[in-house]
């Protein structure tokens, strides 16, 4: 009998997410991965230029937080954090209560962004609810926006083109384009219906690597404070330097009213997120009255594993200049493709941190977003090159790890440039 490859095992019982089986296109099979690098079951080798959907902070398999993890597991691998308490995780909110804005001061665990997202809803929501403003119950959120896949996340996100299907189930949001005016507009049209505003700050990721502006934040935090709102900071993508700063709430100035972190929290290589919140929306909670409780909760909220890890990611951040870092490759890259800015079929060149986008025009004007046809053709060629790209519809993107070397960082530059030859 013939042994099946990992591709027709995978076949045969495997549902991958954002992943149209139809259309007959077989995964990478990945054997192994280290610092920067993937490699291949075919003994090949392809960089991580978008460090495994944004995740990756640090590298694949680094020293520190695979000891950190193993250590953990032999100390406490798993316990409830209902009526429970470890170390750990009071070690990491008391850090990530220091890091962030000055007036976040809570923090509550759950498992990825999408949840941490929908935490943050739920809080906003039912702390008007239970304090006399029942009627607050819509949010704004910006055009294009994606924000996680559970319902309430995948409310405040765009319907279009991944949540139509679930419209008839999804709370009413109020869309905009990131300017001061297009939210001025928007709370004069709720008045006191208005919940809250949440966004992608500096950068909308799903969205197509949109960029937004400090000035836009700016009024956002202005706004919500003139009409008594809560200003939500999706920092699931953009947080632990991806932008240049360690939040890129930094960038701007601003303090949010609620933070929410996932992603690069643990390095990327442990699921674990958090929902940052200020005092006075804890205060909202905090009485005698257990019909007062938040009643949300995760079977591995607070994992001392994933607890231990960030908290020493946090540390490499600092020791490494990761923000720094990471701002240094994005410079990098952009300085190599700066030659796009002369081609027709390039547009929108743009970098911010360690993040690195333009758009393809090509042939067919119409043919662009995210389910644009020329999507899977740009990732199978920047393969075919050693780098793993996964573009956003016609959006080439890059957003390395901060181990990425200046040699790597060239590499992917190099194959950006092949790519806008050979498709533009």
């Amino acid at each position: 009998m013939t042994q099946k490859s990992l591709t027709e095992r995978d076949r045969s019982c495997t549902w991958h997410p954002y992943t149209q089986h139809g259309l007959g296109r077989d995964p990478m099979e990945v054997a192994s991965a280290k610092g920067s690098k993937l490699k291949l079951n075919d003994g090949r080798e392809v960089i991580d230029a978008i460090s495994s959907w944004w995740t990756i902070l640090h590298g694949h398999g680094d020293p520190v937080l695979v000891e950190t993890a193993r250590k953990q597991f032999e100390t406490l691998d798993h316990v409830l954090f209902a009526g429970a308490t470890h170390e750990p995780a009071v070690r990491l909110a008391e850090r990530l209560v220091e890091l962030t804005p000055k007036g976040l001061d809570r923090v509550f665990y759950s498992d990825n962004g999408s949840t941490a997202v929908e935490v943050a809803l739920k809080i906003v929501l039912q702390n008007f609810y239970q304090n006399g403003q029942p009627q607050r119950q819509v949010f704004i959120a910006l055009n294009g926006a994606y924000h996680g896949d559970t319902f309430g996340s995948m409310s405040v996100g765009d319907p279009d083109p991944f949540f139509e299907a679930y419209k008839p189930f999804l709370f009413e949001c109020v869309r905009i384009d990131p300017t001061a005016d297009a939210l001025a507009k928007a709370f004069e049209q709720l008045g006191p219906r208005a919940a809250g505003v949440i966004v992608e700050p500096r950068i909308q990721g799903a969205a197509g690597m949109r960029t937004n502006t400090p000035e836009f934040l700016q009024a956002v935090r202005e706004q919500c404070d003139q009409h008594g709102v809560a200003f939500v900071a999706d920092e699931v993508m953009t947080g632990f330097g991806r932008t240049g700063s360690l939040f890129a709430c930094d960038t701007a100035g601003v303090r949010p009213d609620i933070m929410c972190l996932a992603k690069g929290l643990t390095g990327g290589i442990f699921p674990l997120s958090a929902t940052v919140v200020s005092e006075q929306i804890f205060q909202g909670f905090f009485s005698q009255d257990r019909n007062r409780t938040f009643f949300h909760g995760h079977t591995f909220t607070a994992h001392p594993v994933g607890c231990a890890m960030a908290l020493a990611s946090l540390r490499l951040c600092e020791e490494r200049n990761v923000p720094g870092r990471l701002q240094e490759i994005g410079q990098r890259i952009q300085t190599r493709i700066e030659p796009l800015q002369q081609n027709p079929g390039v547009s929108h060149l743009r970098q911010l941190g360690g993040m690195v986008a333009w758009d393809l025009v090509g042939s067919n004007p119409d043919d662009c977003g995210y389910l644009s046809q020329v999507g899977p053709a740009l990732h199978q060629a920047s393969l075919e090159m050693g780098v793993l790209l996964r573009p956003l519809g016609n959006v080439v993107y890059a957003l390395p790890p901060a181990c990425t070397t200046d040699a790597q960082a060239d590499q992917i530059a190099d194959a950006m440039l092949a790519l806008a030859d050979r498709f533009a």
